[in-house]
């Protein structure tokens, strides 16, 4: 059998942001929209994007996983470009997405990414939870089976105060996982976990608050690969699984210009095959460099 090819990109930021009315620049967003219109507008560059991912459909992946961050301040106006960039990316039974917590910047809006992206937010039936509380179209975790691949989608998105850009999982999030994480351990599947914010960090205003009993259920259960953003860098950190470490890989915006300690714009293919009794997983990562070319930057054997 071929090997499964699964590409992943993150945090496109989509630009150019519409113009907000004044009514919109309440709060939290009066800050977002100051950075970008001083900074970000800058470094976030649709151009980029358009390379990033014209390069990445070249390479034929069988799937892509999104891992958030598609809009900026969650403005209502943002959400239809936003569809409609993801829908030129490829269709739902070939592209897995995620919300980062810009996608629910504010409480306002922080229901529009399931309503918005509700036919790529659909699991498995044997295994999403159907007793979750819904009332804001949360559709997380959820399951998607892709060739011998298990995704395993679940959202840190959360509104938070100005100046922050904490994530939570949740106590009825959590819950299901273990039972998912549970199930799954007894097939043979490649598991990959889905989130936007990484496992662990340094930044006190950007971590996984309850990133400790994430990591326990991992621990105890297991997956082969996590997929996250939220950081805008290149990253591979490695936790404890029941039977050995579990590599856990990060990935640059997707419509960076390089600047300061950010790297340009990056995506990351995995070549996932069986090996005997084992898995073998392969990753390549492609950049974009000064001239807008994209370029492959590194090869190495995860798993």
């Amino acid at each position: 059998m071929a090997a499964f090819t699964l590409a992943h990109l993150s945090d496109p930021h989509l630009p150019p942001l519409p113009a907000p009315r004044l009514a919109d620049l309440a709060g939290k967003r009066a800050l977002g929209y100051l950075n970008w219109t001083r900074n970000r507008h800058k470094f976030q560059r649709r151009d980029v994007l358009d390379v990033l991912v014209s390069d990445l459909q070249t390479q034929t992946p069988d799937h892509i996983a999104v891992t958030g961050d598609l809009v900026n301040l969650a403005l209502e106006a943002e959400f239809a470009p936003a569809l409609a960039w993801l829908e030129s990316v490829g269709a739902p039974d070939r592209v897995t997405v995620i919300p980062g917590n810009h996608d629910a910047y504010v409480r306002a809006t922080q229901h529009r990414f399931a309503e918005t992206f509700e036919t790529y937010l659909r699991g498995d039936d044997a295994t999403q939870d159907t007793t979750q509380d819904t009332t804001q179209g949360d559709r997380f975790p959820l399951v998607q089976r892709r060739g011998p691949l298990a995704l395993i989608a679940v959202s840190s998105a959360v509104p938070t105060l100005p100046l922050m850009a904490t994530g939570w999982l949740g106590q009825s999030q959590l819950a299901a996982l273990d039972r998912i994480l549970a199930q799954l351990a007894t097939e043979q599947a490649f598991r990959v976990l889905l989130i936007h914010h990484p496992l662990r960090s340094d930044s006190r205003v950007k971590r996984l608050t309850d990133s400790p009993r994430l990591l326990a259920l991992l621990k105890r259960h297991g997956v082969e690969l996590v997929l996250h953003g939220h950081d805008h860098i290149h990253s591979t950190m490695w936790f404890d699984g029941p039977n050995g470490t579990i590599p856990a890989v990060g990935v640059p915006s997707a419509s960076a210009l390089a600047h300061g300690r950010y790297p340009a714009a990056a995506y990351n293919l995995f070549s996932i095959e069986r090996d005997g009794d084992a898995w073998r997983c392969e990753l390549t990562v492609r950049g974009i460099n000064d001239a807008l070319r994209v370029r492959e930057v590194r090869h190495a054997r995860l798993i």
